[in-house]
This record gives structure tokens, sequence and C-alpha cells, in this order.
């Protein structure tokens, strides 16, 4: 299996000043490289994690798996500038433009990892992702429709 993540760089870096956005983003990178740094523990082949930017020569495309998650919106494509997207050696592409579907994914990999090992290697998540992870609330993720457009 491959997986390859795809963040702005922008949100990484705290840059649109959105500090819930930011703290899920850096939790989303921390886990994936947690990931890749195992990975042969859990019979990945590949992950990628791709830094998105709005800046001239970058266009984009992704780094390893050529599948791009969009939505529509005001008639307009809007391409999902975080998405987590997974493919089998099936061939088949899974892909993860909710930002909170992609933080349990990872979650998920980092849970069969410490299995493994028989250890905790989790990094040190945010209340935020912490949240999303506990089920927010009464066991629901709460969607926040200006967190990621």
């Amino acid at each position: 299996m491959r997986i390859e993540l795809r963040v702005c760089k922008h949100c990484f870096e705290g840059e649109h000043e959105n500090e819930h956005k930011t703290a899920v983003t850096r939790d989303l990178v921390a886990c994936a490289r947690v990931v890749r740094e195992y990975k042969d523990l859990i019979d990945l082949d590949d992950v990628h994690v791709r830094m998105v930017s709005e800046d001239e020569g970058d266009d984009g495309r992704p780094a390893a798996l050529p599948a791009v998650a969009a939505t529509i919106q005001n008639e307009q494509v809007v391409v999902s500038d975080t998405q987590l997207i997974t493919m089998g050696e099936n061939g088949y592409m899974l892909v993860y433009p909710n930002p909170q579907d992609a933080l349990k994914v990872l979650a998920g990999n980092i849970d069969e990892i410490s299995k493994v090992l028989d250890e905790e290697v989790s990094p040190e998540l945010s209340p935020e992702s912490a949240e999303i992870l506990a089920g927010g609330p009464d066991g629901a993720v709460e969607e926040d429709a200006d967190m990621y457009p």
C-alpha cells in the first residue's frame, strides 16, 4: 500500500491565521511522518508528504499518487488543499478530502505500528486533533464549514 498526504504549506505554517486549521494540519503531517518512519512494520511501500503552496512554480500536482479530490463551489471546481490518498496493491485508490477522516486513517496506522512495537509511538497531538479522534462532544465530529474550504 502507498499513502500520500497533501497539505497546504500556508496552513501548516499558520499563514492563514486559522489556529484550528493550522493545528490539525500540523498534526496530520506529524502523524504521516511517524507512519513513514515505521512504514516497513505495517507493510507500507511508500508514504509521501506533499506541501502544496500557492507560490509560482508549484502546480499542486501529486508527488506520488495520481488522484486529486475536488468539490464544486459557486459553480467552480475547487481542489481540496488537504487530502490523504491511499492506493492498495490491487490498484484501488481511496481519497480522503476531509481532514478529520485523514487524521483518523493516519491514527489507525499509528495504532497498528504501536501494537507491532508494543510501545506508543503517537506524536503529541493538539487539543483540536485529540477531540477529533475522540469523536468530539457526544461522539460526533463537529464540522466547521470555514475550517477547510
